[in-house]
């Protein structure tokens, strides 16, 4: 919805366009109001150049900035069993946001099983930085089934990624990139814009230092999961797991999996990749967290016995200890629509 202000200044554009048109046929007490009337709103517009950037989105703080207290509400409220994701993100993103002169873009690898909150996350992100969310002209997202599909084409997709990035950053220099479906990329691809996420000042004029890549992943989800479930088996909460129980396996089995994205990257190798944000498989317990979070934004009471049901619908593994979900909570909407 625009602002009152900017609703009554489109009025008087064009009420006053219509005035000055017809001033000629007008009694003369008429024709100075229609004058004086075009004379203040010029004179306001001059005054407030940056007016028009209060409707019409921007590359400018009116619809870019952080806000760090809704981050950390949002991922306290909404996001379940991640405490090391929560941790790293709001401590990463708001500090880079915050840095006037950062060295390099930001650059985060969410890896981790499906339905565990990485693509959520994202979204999380994007929705405190820019007004807009995800619907910010500034916030672009590549798939590889959709947007490189094909493994004969891959010069002409880092081409391609190339000029789309370099764009897009000159447009906006707080570009927000999402590359997701990384373990499904051609390897090799990722690495066309490595100069982009380098120590560098400017590129050919453009500088790229306070853009955002996101990298999203289920390789290494293996890892992540037997390092949890290990912990399970041992007694020990999944709240004791740290970054470092995890970062170096994460990185290795990234670097090393041929079927990833980031298979033997020189982004890894040159260590242009600021986190490895693991993402944990989910208990029971957080698919019923995810099930009444859900409910409560369909506008409903959270129901314990509806949570239930949703929850035991579920498939878990390991088989003799169903310990996790196999997704995640990535189906509860439509399994909650069914028992509602």
């Amino acid at each position: 919805m625009k602002p009152p202000l900017v609703v009554v200044l489109l009025l008087l554009v064009n009420m006053t366009l219509h005035q000055q048109h017809a001033a000629a046929a007008l009694e003369p007490i008429s024709t100075s109001i229609a004058l004086g009337m075009a004379a203040y709103l010029t004179s306001f517009l001059a005054m407030n150049p940056n007016i028009f950037n209060y409707f019409s989105e921007c590359c400018k703080p009116e619809w870019i900035s952080m806000n760090r207290s809704g981050l950390e509400a949002d991922l306290e409220r909404k996001l379940f069993g991640q405490h090391i994701a929560t941790r790293i993100i709001v401590k990463a993103v708001s500090g880079f946001m915050n840095n006037n002169n950062p060295k390099k873009p930001l650059v985060l690898s969410l890896h981790g099983w499906t339905g565990t909150g990485k693509n959520f996350v994202s979204q999380l992100i994007a929705d405190n930085i820019y007004k807009e969310g995800m619907d910010s002209k500034f916030v672009h997202i590549f798939t590889a089934e959709l947007h490189f599909p094909h493994a004969n084409q891959i010069d002409s997709y880092k081409s391609q990624l190339q000029q789309w990035i370099r764009g897009n950053v000159t447009d906006c220099p707080k570009s927000m990139f999402i590359f997701d479906e990384m373990d499904k990329m051609h390897p090799g691809l990722i690495d066309s814009i490595k100069p982009f996420l380098d120590y560098y000042d400017k590129l050919d004029g453009v500088s790229y230092r306070k853009a955002i890549f996101i990298f999203l992943s289920n390789a290494g989800g293996e890892g992540i999961i037997q390092t949890t479930l290990d912990f399970w088996r041992s007694g020990r909460d999944r709240e004791e797991i740290e970054l470092k129980d995890l970062e170096t396996t994460l990185s290795l089995a990234v670097f090393n999996n041929k079927q990833s994205g980031l298979w033997h990257t020189n982004l890894i190798d040159k260590n242009l990749v600021d986190f490895f944000v693991p993402f944990l498989p989910l208990e029971y317990k957080h698919v019923i967290l995810c099930t009444k979070a859900e409910m409560t934004a369909k506008g409903l009471m959270p129901d314990q016995d509806v949570a239930d049901k949703v929850a035991r619908d579920l498939v878990y593994f390991p088989k003799s200890e169903r310990v996790f979900s196999v997704k995640g909570c990535k189906t509860i909407e439509s399994k909650l629509d069914y028992y509602l």
